[in-house]
C-alpha cells in the first residue's frame, strides 16, 4: 500500500529542515553516508497517533531581484514586489508540483520576518490545492510572535499554526489535524491495490536515459513523450497490457534529477514522484546510461528502491552506442556490481531502446524477479542451511561472547522475510548478515529480490 506523503513547503530560512527532523524524531543529514551507496535523505517516514505516512523536506522556493545577480541578498525583513516578478513562473512550477505529488502539504511561513511576497504567491496557488493544505507560522518561539502570526490569516488558507519547530511547541496540534486528513487517502490506495491485481513495473532512472523510450518499445507504439531534453516527463505514466497472458502495470516516471544542477526545489518533486512509483511497484527496472555510465545519481535511485523493498532488474540503455569488444560486456558487469553493492543480486540486462536489442527480455526478468518475491524456503531446508553456514563460518565473537542463532524460520513473503532468533541481538555484525543472506542466495533463487533479515531474542514472538 502506498504510504501517504506529506511535502513541506516554503520560502528559504523558514525552517523547514528543522520541523522536518522534529516531525520524524531525529536529526537527518541531508546526506547520510553507508557503504557502498548514496543516500540522500529528502524523505523519511514518521508516525503520529498511529497514522504512518512520509513526510518530504522540499528546497526553498526562492524569490530573488534581478539586482543581486552578484551575489548579494535582500534581508529576512524585506517583501519584494515589482522585482520578484520574473520568479513567479518558478514559484508556481515549484509549488504546482508539490501540490499534484503529494496527500498533504505543510505550508510554511516565518513568523518572526513576517508576510513576503513569495508567501502570497505561493499561497494563491495553494488556495486552489485539492489536497489538504496546513499554513504554519514557524518561529512563534514567544507570546508575541504567536500574536504577530495571525497577519497569514489574510492568505485565506482558513487556520493558522503558529509553531516553534526549535522547540516543539505547537507542532502536537498541528500533526493531529494533518493526520486526521491522510486516512482517506491511504485508503483509497489500499482499495485500488485490492481491486488491481496488476503486476506494477515501474520504469525509473535519472532524467534522460530512454526511459520512455523504453515504454514506447515495449508497447509498440508512441504511448509517451519522448525527447532528447532532460525531464521531458512531468508525472508517473501507468500503461495496462498483457505479457503472455499475465496483466501488467508498466508505470513510467519523471527522471530523479542531480542536485545543485537544476533550479532550487526541483529534484525535491523528481524524488517524490519516483518514490510514489517504487512504493507501488513490485518490480523496478532501473535505466542506466550505458554511455555514460554509472553515476552518483543512479547509486541515488538505487538507494530509493533499496528502501522500499522493491525487487529490481538494471537495465544498461543504449548499449547501441557503446564502443565494445568481447570483454566489454563482462568488464561492465563487473563496474555495474561494484558500484551498486547492493544490488549485487539483481540481473544485469544490456538493451538498446533505439534499437530494440535484447528490449524482448526486459519483461520476463521483471517477471521473474517478481516471482522470486513469492518464494518460500521450507523451515527444516532453512534450519539446515543456517547451521551448515554456522559451521562453515562461525560468528565473530565481541567481547568474550559469541552469537548463537537457535533456529530460523520464514513468516513472510513480498519480500522473503527471514526470522533468526539468537541468544543476544547486539552480537549480530553487519558483515555475518551479510553472510548469512549471501548463503541463502547461493542456495535459492531469489533473482532480482531483497531479502529481509530479522534477528530477535529467543523466545520473542515473530
Amino acid at each position: 500500500m502506498t504510504t501517504p506523503i506529506v511535502a513541506l513547503v516554503g520560502r528559504p530560512n523558514v525552517g523547514k529542515s528543522t520541523l522536518f527532523n522534529r516531525i520524524v524524531g531525529q536529526r537527518i543529514a541531508v546526506v547520510h553516508e553507508q557503504p557502498g551507496t548514496t543516500r540522500d535523505r529528502l524523505h523519511a517516514q514518521a508516525e503520529w497517533n498511529g497514522v504512518t505516512f512520509t513526510v518530504v523536506d522540499t528546497g526553498g522556493i526562492e524569490v530573488l531581484p534581478e539586482t543581486v545577480s552578484a551575489g548579494k541578498r535582500p534581508g529576512p525583513d524585506r517583501v519584494l514586489t515589482q522585482d520578484s516578478a520574473p520568479y513567479i513562473p518558478l514559484i508556481r512550477t515549484q509549488a504546482e508540483q508539490a501540490i499534484a505529488d503529494a496527500d498533504a502539504v505543510i505550508f510554511i511561513t516565518d513568523a518572526a520576518s513576517g508576510l513576503t511576497a513569495a508567501d502570497e504567491e505561493v499561497a494563491d496557488i495553494l488556495r486552489r490545492a485539492r489536497c489538504p493544505v496546513f499554513l504554519t507560522a514557524n518561529k512563534a518561539d514567544n507570546e508575541r510572535l504567536r500574536q504577530d502570526a495571525l497577519e497569514f490569516y489574510v492568505l485565506g488558507l482558513e487556520k493558522v499554526y503558529p509553531v516553534s519547530a526549535l522547540h516543539g511547541t505547537g507542532v502536537a496540534d498541528l500533526l493531529d489535524d494533518v493526520v486526521e486528513a491522510l486516512p482517506a487517502a491511504e485508503v483509497e490506495a489500499e482499495e485500488d491495490a485490492n481491486q488491481d491485481s496488476r503486476i506494477k513495473i515501474a520504469i525509473v532512472g535519472r532524467p534522460n536515459v530512454g526511459k520512455s523510450s523504453l515504454l514506447n518499445k515495449l508497447l509498440g507504439e508512441e504511448r509517451a513523450i519522448v525527447s532528447p531534453i532532460a525531464g521531458t516527463t512531468r508525472d508517473a505514466i501507468d500503461t495496462h497490457l498483457e505479457w503472455d497472458g499475465t496483466p501488467i502495470t508498466l508505470i513510467d516516471t519523471a527522471g530523479v534529477r542531480r542536485r545543485g544542477k537544476i533550479e532550487q526545489g526541483v529534484e525535491r518533486y523528481s524524488v517524490m514522484r519516483a518514490l510514489k512509483a517504487i512504493q507501488r511497484a513490485d518490480v523496478a527496472l532501473l535505466v542506466i546510461d550505458g554511455v555514460d555510465g554509472v553515476t552518483a545519481q543512479d547509486t541515488h535511485v538505487a538507494s530509493l528502491i533499496l528502501e522500499e523493498w522493491a525487487s529490481v532488474v538494471v537495465l544498461v540503455n543504449k548499449w547501441d552506442a557503446v564502443e565494445k569488444d568481447s570483454y566489454t560486456m563482462d568488464e561492465y558487469t563487473k563496474w555495474v556490481r561494484e558500484t551498486l553493492k547492493f544490488l549485487d543480486y539483481v540481473p544485469v540486462l544490456y538493451i538498446s531502446a533505439l534499437t530494440g536489442q535484447r528490449v524482448h527480455k526486459v519483461i520476463p526478468a521483471a517477471l521473474a524477479a517478481q516471482e522470486a518475491r513469492f518464494k518460500r524456503v521450507p523451515t527444516g531446508e532453512l534450519n539446515r542451511l543456517v547451521q551448515d553456514a554456522l559451521a562453515r563460518h562461525s560468528p565473530p565473537s565481541k567481547r568474550g561472547r559469541r552469537l548463537k542463532v537457535y533456529y530460523a524460520s520464514q513468516p513472510g513473503v513480498d519480500p522473503p522475510t527471514f526470522v533468526f532468533h539468537v541468544n543476544d541481538t547486539q552480537l549480530v555484525h553487519f558483515g555475518y548478515e551479510r553472510y548469512l543472506e549471501n548463503q541463502l542466495r547461493k542456495a535459492y533463487e531469489f533473482t532480482g529480490t531483497p531479502l529481509r533479515l530479522v534477528f530477535k531474542p529467543r523466545g520473542q514472538r515473530e
